[in-house]
């Protein structure tokens, strides 16, 4: 069921993210979530992620524009290694509290509050106008690069953020999309080191039992990364948006308070 789950929503995830400035590691994350711990789940979807927008920069690299990703992801990068070390260190802390509801007990950790609280504020901005409507002048580039890049490395959602700082970059739509594969791509491999090291010292064993999620996963972002180039431009994707950020308000709720 975990491999369904997983292929479905890193189908349709791939898919709507070329177009929407929001999509697979959102979605992905939280379904990885339900079947791992949060970590793994994190380190599984950073490599689902880097691995699609490694197609993806493939298909559309030629259009990004190398300045505004110089002024934007160089400050990213760096943020995303405190974000990724940020990550190790919350999963490192002793749990917060432990209570019981009809007999089942449950456990509220650093980790799991932190990250589900992000969840839910990421799902509030897709949900919200006025913030999909936020542009910031291009002279806020690095800022926005150091705040996409240290969300991206601590959760993994960094295309909100980013969106709103490239949006008045001067881009067209083609050169956006392609500005923001490029900028993902390095902030993916940034953080999949800082992960990566952390599983070399203590989670290697727990890790490979994500080969075979991570490789579906992987499989169906390039599918869904396909159809959404060739049909995807049309398609409006607010009602989608709307689903998947009240889905993540559900799952961004039951890890703050120990339920997932």
């Amino acid at each position: 069921m975990e491999l369904v789950l997983i292929g479905v929503a890193a189908l349709l995830a791939s898919g709507l993210t070329l177009f929407s400035g929001f999509g697979l590691g959102t979605i992905l994350m939280p379904v990885f979530a339900l079947f791992f711990p949060l970590p793994l789940a994190i380190a599984a979807t950073a490599v689902v992620h880097f691995a699609n927008n490694l197609f993806k920069f493939g298909l559309m690299a030629r259009q990004a524009n190398w300045p505004v990703v110089a002024r934007f992801s160089l400050p990213a990068a760096v943020a995303a290694i405190l974000g990724a070390g940020s990550l190790t260190l919350f999963d490192q802390l002793p749990p917060l509290w432990h209570y019981t509801i009809a007999s089942s007990s449950f456990e509220i950790t650093a980790v799991k509050a932190v990250i589900g609280s992000l969840i839910v504020l990421f799902a509030l901005l897709e949900l919200s106008p006025r913030f999909q409507a936020l542009a910031f002048p291009p002279r806020w580039l690095p800022v926005g690069g150091m705040l996409s890049g240290f969300f991206g490395g601590l959760s993994g959602n960094q295309g909100a953020l980013r969106s709103a700082f490239l949006l008045k970059a001067g881009l067209s739509k083609e050169a956006f999309v392609a500005t923001g594969i490029v900028s993902a791509v390095i902030v993916d491999a940034v953080r999949l080191t800082v992960y990566g090291t952390a599983m070399l010292a203590g989670q290697f064993a727990q890790a490979q039992v994500l080969a075979l999620p991570v490789a579906v996963g992987t499989i169906c972002a390039f599918i869904g990364a396909f159809l959404g180039k060739c049909v995807l431009q049309k398609v409006m994707l607010r009602t989608v948006q709307l689903v998947v950020a009240i889905a993540m308000l559900g799952i961004g709720v039951g890890l703050v308070f120990g339920l997932l």
